[in-house]
C-alpha cells in the first residue's frame, strides 16, 4: 500500500503525513527539508540553485521509491516525484529561474527515471487559497522561507491545480484546506479518514 499527499508550499503535507501514519500505523516518509544543502541558498537567489535544488530533490524522491518497492511496508509519503517534475521544475523554467538546458537535461533525467516507479495507490492532494498557504507558512516560521514570493506561491498553485485535473495515474482524493482544520479538529481529520477508507476499501 503507497499514499502519498500532494500540495503546494505550506498545504500541510508533512502534518497530515504524520497524523495519518499514526492513525493506521503506516510507515511515515518525509520530504528531506532539514538536511536539504540547497534550500536556503535557493530561496536567496532562485536562478541561481534552481537546477541543483531540482536535482537534489529528483534524486531524493527516487532513492525513496526504490526504497518503497524493497521493503513491501504500508506507506504514507509527503509529496511525490511527479510534483517536482510537472509542477517546481517547469514553474522555475517559465519564470526564467531556470535555463532551458537545464530544464531539458532534468525532465530528460526524470523522464528515464519515471519507467521505473509505480504510482501511488491514492494520491491526496491538498488544495489551499494563497492567504492559507502564507499563514500556515509564517506559523511554522522557517527562517528559509521568509524569502518566498507571492507570485511564485500563486504561480505553482496554478500548475497545482492543472495537474490535478488532468491526473489519472490512480485514485485521487481532494482535501479543501481553507475549509478542514484537520490539524487541530479530529472531527475534520475524520472526515479525511472516512474519504480514505472509501477511496482504498470501498466502505460507503
Amino acid at each position: 500500500m503507497h499514499v502519498a499527499i500532494a500540495g503546494n508550499i505550506g498545504s500541510g503535507k508533512t502534518t497530515l503525513t504524520g497524523l495519518i501514519a499514526k492513525h493506521y500505523r503506516w510507515t511515515p516518509h518525509y520530504e528531506n527539508v532539514d538536511d536539504n544543502p540547497y534550500l536556503y541558498d535557493f530561496y536567496k537567489d532562485m536562478h541561481r540553485w534552481s537546477f541543483n535544488l531540482q536535482i537534489y530533490f529528483l534524486k531524493s524522491r527516487f532513492q525513496q521509491l526504490v526504497e518503497l518497492k524493497k521493503n513491501n511496508k504500508k506507506i504514507i509519503q509527503d509529496r511525490t516525484i511527479y510534483e517536482d517534475a510537472h509542477i517546481f521544475a517547469p514553474n522555475l523554467h517559465a519564470m526564467g529561474l531556470m535555463t532551458t538546458r537545464d530544464f531539458e537535461n532534468y525532465f530528460s533525467l526524470f523522464s528515464i527515471m519515471e519507467e521505473f516507479v509505480s504510482a501511488p495507490d491514492l494520491l491526496i492532494y491538498l488544495r489551499a487559497s494563497v492567504p492559507t498557504l502564507v499563514d500556515q507558512i509564517q506559523k511554522r516560521g522557517r527562517e528559509y522561507e521568509e524569502a518566498i514570493r507571492l507570485d511564485y506561491l500563486t504561480r505553482l498553485n496554478e500548475r497545482y491545480e492543472a495537474w490535478i485535473s488532468t491526473y489519472e495515474r490512480g485514485k485521487l482524493l481532494i482535501v479543501d484546506v481553507d475549509n478542514n482544520n484537520f490539524h487541530e479538529s479530529q472531527e475534520d481529520l475524520g472526515k479525511i479518514l472516512n474519504d480514505i477508507d472509501a477511496e482504498l476499501h470501498g466502505l460507503f
